[in-house]
């Protein structure tokens, strides 16, 4: 007999990294990732140029970054002239904007694989503030067509591109070329 709660059922979110790993980044001191941070949102800058900017009247929120699986929190100050993140424990009072969920949806989300409204309606993602900013950050996001795996290895020259779509091949999740080379979408 087939189960009638199977068609309904919700399909799965995205993966979230394991507690145990969680607890055991915990005790670990932020000031490394820092420079990572940086140069992270310096590589978006440089491959993404026009991204921020985008953000228009929004480029001056503060928008904080919480995914719900690590131990630690990021804030974003998107100024054109000069974005900066951090890496903080917590995230503070008084940001415009806080976006909370498990690290793999707000990476895809970053990436346009996942569907933010979904993982907004199923509650895996969720939001507090300035939902005009929220709006202006994911159209900026979604026209930048970010991959965070060509961003963090890229600066290993071509080598770190095809490193990143094997990468990406292998977890099932293969872009067309031109979106991964930073070229327009194929449609």
């Amino acid at each position: 007999m087939p189960n009638s709660a199977t068609p309904n059922a919700a399909p799965p979110g995205p993966p979230v990294l394991p507690p145990w790993l969680t607890h055991a980044m915990a005790p670990l001191p932020l000031g490394p990732l820092q420079p990572l941070l940086t140069l992270t949102l310096t590589r978006i800058g440089r491959l993404h140029p026009d991204l921020y900017g985008r953000l228009g009247e929004h480029a001056e929120k503060r928008f904080g970054i919480a995914p719900t699986d690590l131990p630690f929190a990021f804030v974003l100050e998107p100024r054109p002239e000069r974005p900066q993140a951090r890496v903080v424990r917590r995230l503070p009072p008084g940001l415009d904007v806080r976006i909370r969920g498990p690290l793999s949806g707000l990476i895809g989300m970053a990436e346009g694989r996942l569907d933010g409204d979904a993982l907004f309606f199923s509650r895996t993602l969720s939001i507090e503030g300035d939902m005009e900013a929220t709006l202006a950050l994911r159209n900026a996001l979604d026209d930048a067509r970010l991959d965070f795996g060509v961003i963090l290895l890229g600066c290993l020259g071509p080598l770190g591109t095809r490193v990143a779509e094997m990468l990406r091949r292998q977890s099932g999740q293969s872009r067309p070329a031109s979106a991964i080379s930073g070229g327009s979408p194929w449609n």
